[in-house]
């Protein structure tokens, strides 16, 4: 078996499956990094995290991560805070505003998942690559210190 078209295969189904969920997201008004960012914080304790950690948690480079931050305080959908704990860092926090725009934007962005990838998948097949990717992540994402953060 050719060891790299699984690869190239993973890389191609990004290429045409973001885009179209770009596309359904602008009907919110909602880019998808936005959306990305979003759901990490309201999934995250306080919902709120380190912008250390949500650079790891987002699928977008530490760079862009503090860009779109400041993008979503400016649209009063994420608030920076001073981090307590750690005086030299701050965190990232949605605001009510940003849940809700979340909670909206939220049915659009399933819906997209559904029409331009799992609709495409028997259950099975999901779940087999459910599995194998999470496989990756563990080998590849790096472990959270032992103090948790």
């Amino acid at each position: 078996m050719d060891r790299v078209w699984p690869w190239a295969a993973l890389l191609r189904v990004h290429a045409a499956v973001v885009p179209q969920l770009e596309r359904a997201l602008a009907s919110e008004r909602m880019p998808l990094a936005w959306y990305d960012v979003l759901l990490e914080l309201n999934s995250a304790p306080e919902r709120k995290l380190r912008m250390t950690d949500l650079s790891a948690r987002v699928v977008l480079s530490r760079e862009r991560v503090s860009r779109v931050v400041d993008e979503l305080e400016a649209a009063g959908l994420v608030r920076r805070e001073r981090n307590l704990e750690d005086k030299r860092s701050y965190l990232a926090a949605i605001t009510p505003q940003g849940r809700a725009r979340l909670r909206a934007a939220a049915p659009v962005y399933l819906a997209g998942i559904e029409a331009h990838y799992t609709s495409h998948l028997t259950q099975e097949e999901m779940q087999t690559i459910g599995a194998a990717f999470a496989r990756v992540l563990n080998a590849e994402e790096p472990a959270p210190p032992p103090d948790g953060r």
